[in-house]
């Protein structure tokens, strides 16, 4: 087969989107890298030119894996007014939408792959991820004059959009409740969690 031609810059990122198709087809971590360079169309040695072993590339696809995620929560987010709760559900609803458009991914991406969890890429992007959705949720507290710990808000949030991920990739909610609109339940249990917090009174400033 003959060979593809990229340049410098374009050849890692092809590497990294090939191992990417890998985990999905695979579902797993369950490919080489001459996997990999077969996928990309290039030679087994390309690879060495930009990562050090399967792990590197790895890593990258899980840190690629959470910068995709924010940069969808953000532009989902952006349709709605600063404040709203809507921008929340909204970034719930591509928190779940990844996971199920790339479930093998996302369970790397959250501890499924114990090789990766020193990984200083990873470890930033998957901050940044999380760092977006507190930003938000102080948005919401401080449009909202809710009383509460924003981050805390946001834990509790990410647990929940997370427990329904993760039963909907894994099956579980089929086996006890397959008609159940899984989006429609996470909105309204993330909204009836934004609205149940305490608000200061209109005329009391909130604290600072």
């Amino acid at each position: 087969m003959a060979k593809t031609a990229y340049h410098h810059g374009e050849l890692r990122q092809a590497l990294i989107d090939a191992a990417r198709a890998l985990i999905q087809d695979s579902q797993g971590n369950d490919f080489s890298l001459s996997d990999a360079c077969r996928r990309a169309g290039v030679s087994t040695a390309a690879p060495y030119r930009h990562f050090t072993d399967k792990n590197h590339i790895v890593a990258e696809v899980v840190a690629q894996g959470f910068a995709d995620m924010t940069a969808r929560a953000r532009a989902q987010a952006s349709a709605f007014a600063p404040g709203d709760a809507a921008r929340i559900v909204a970034v719930g609803r591509v928190y779940l939408d990844f996971a199920v458009g790339e479930p093998a991914l996302f369970r790397m991406m959250f501890g499924q792959k114990p090789s990766l969890a020193g990984d200083d890429i990873v470890t930033a992007r998957g901050r940044d991820c999380f760092a977006y959705v507190v930003d938000e949720v102080v948005g919401y507290c401080t449009a909202n004059r809710v009383i509460g710990d924003a981050r805390m808000i946001a834990v509790q949030l990410w647990t929940m959009v997370h427990g329904a991920a993760s039963l909907t990739i894994d099956g579980d909610y089929a086996k006890v409740a397959p008609d159940i609109a899984v989006d429609t339940l996470m909105a309204q249990a993330a909204e009836r969690l934004l609205f149940s917090r305490p608000r200061h009174p209109a005329d009391v400033p909130p604290a600072a």
